[in-house]
């Protein structure tokens, strides 16, 4: 027997005046809600209704058992809608994983508009280039740039980036000429410490001819921002997303190297750890991710058009 379904199925009874008339509320067939009602009394070894052809009245006992039916049940019921509603709802600590440059460039300025349509939910954000495992560390959900080896997260992309090489005009005016990737040998570089492959850097042309090119860094930083600020200052080249340099690229305070070489695009992704069962809190942090980064502002950077226009500029 399924005692919470008897339970209510005994206040049906008493509320509907009859076995009949609870037939409605239970859905079940009277001799099914006679058999429920005489199961819970046998069960709790009293008497709760009094039966005669015309009516039934509750005992002393069922009176009180029907209180405290009702109470449990109104309780079980309460204790399920706001389950229900929590469920609907974003609610709860969100932990979040970011790279350190995009977490801060662009990321941050979307947080309070996130918490604003979600006022139950507390961020807490984590900004790092090493790679998070997130079920270790306890991330629901963390932005990830470029190849994803953990085939078990599920991931959404939210935008590509391109790795560009720059310049300051400053510094192009003054140095040796920059014609192919070769030349880089020769050229001061600014280099990002986290690089995969080193101070090799991997470049290809518009036919897919690949080249590979060891640099010779005067500075080694494990800020992608801190490269940016370097080379605006005439430290030398670097080659960084263009996330990060689409501002300087349109003022001109930097400008495209060897616009006719790239890297490979990288893709910026939302990764998570289930397809199954995933939290509200993360479902909405993804989807506005997704609705945020839609047009991001440095897809609309034609580099190869900045090349064409870019004036060095002589030191005085």
């Amino acid at each position: 027997m399924d005692k919470l379904q008897a339970m209510a199925t005994f206040v049906a009874v008493v509320d509907a005046g009859s076995f009949v008339g609870a037939m409605d509320t239970t859905g079940l067939s009277k001799p099914a809600v006679s058999r429920q009602v005489a199961e819970l009394e046998r069960l709790i070894g009293s008497r709760l209704l009094h039966r005669t052809t015309r009516s039934l009245s509750l005992t002393e006992d069922g009176r009180r058992y029907y209180e405290r039916c009702k109470e449990l049940l109104a309780a079980i019921n309460d204790a399920e809608n706001e389950a229900g509603q929590q469920v609907r709802q974003a609610h709860g600590r969100l932990r979040v994983g970011a790279p350190q440059d995009f977490g801060v460039e662009f990321l941050a300025p979307l947080w309070g508009q996130f918490l604003a349509q979600n006022p139950n939910v507390e961020l807490d954000v984590v900004l790092s280039d090493r790679v998070m495992d997130l079920v270790e560390e306890g991330y629901d959900l963390v932005v990830r740039i470029g190849h994803t080896p953990n085939s078990s997260l599920v991931g959404r992309t939210l935008a590509h980036t391109r790795m560009l090489l720059c310049a300051s005009p400053e510094y192009l005016a003054s140095a040796a000429p920059l014609e192919s990737p070769e030349d880089l040998a020769h050229h001061a570089v600014v280099a990002y410490s986290y690089f995969s492959t080193g101070d090799t850097w991997r470049l290809r042309d518009a036919q897919g001819r690949e080249q590979a090119v060891r640099v010779h860094p005067r500075v080694h930083t494990s800020s992608g921002a801190s490269c940016r600020a370097l080379a605006v200052t005439g430290q030398g080249i670097i080659l960084q997303p263009d996330f990060l340099l689409y501002r300087e690229l349109m003022a001109g305070t930097l400008v495209p190297v060897l616009p006719q070489w790239h890297c490979n695009e990288l893709t910026i992704q939302a990764l998570y750890p289930t397809r199954t069962l995933v939290p509200v809190k993360v479902q909405r942090l993804r989807d506005f991710l997704v609705q945020a980064l839609a047009a991001p502002p440095w897809s609309a950077v034609d580099t190869a058009s900045l090349a064409k226009t870019a004036k060095p500029r002589k030191k005085r």
